[in-house]
């Protein structure tokens, strides 16, 4: 059976475990549905019986992003704002999930890639050391005024 032969059942159905075992925003959920080749009525159908059952919430999947982000992936908040804006995420749920991050947990996060990164780069000058480190730091996107107040301690 390909994609084709799919009942908008079958597919609402198919989308439902995609979003259960992982949350999704809806743009995920939008490109997901686009391989169904289904028109956009039915798309929208479909989204919005997944967004009553609650399968697909933006406010849940941005608190779970920032979450993951943060304690796994050890990225700031400038590079989560920015991921989550790529994914069309409201700017009232970005602000919902940044408060998932408490901030004494975000200044020790801090801490503690900074000494990790730091005792990686030992045999180097203070001044590589200090640009490895803003640039480690940035791309994982800590905000600068945090990360200059940190290079400063080098």
């Amino acid at each position: 059976m390909n994609k084709n032969d799919l009942t908008i059942k079958e597919i609402e159905g198919k989308l439902q475990y995609y979003c259960s075992y992982q949350d999704r925003c809806h743009k995920e959920v939008i490109q997901k549905l686009k391989t169904f080749r289904i028109d956009s009525h039915q798309s929208q159908e479909i989204i919005s019986n997944l967004i009553k059952e609650n399968y697909l919430n933006e406010t849940r999947f941005s608190k779970s992003f920032v979450r993951g982000k943060f304690n796994i992936k050890n990225w700031g908040k400038v590079r989560i704002i920015n991921e989550l804006k790529q994914r069309n995420i409201s700017p009232y749920n970005i602000t919902h999930g940044l408060k998932e991050i408490e901030e004494g947990d975000y200044l020790n996060k801090l801490e503690e890639i900074f000494n990790k990164k730091l005792s990686s780069l030992e045999n180097l000058s203070t001044t590589l050391k200090k640009k490895k480190m803003i640039s480690y730091l940035l791309y994982r996107g800590w905000e600068s005024n945090l990360i200059y107040s940190k290079t400063n301690e080098i």
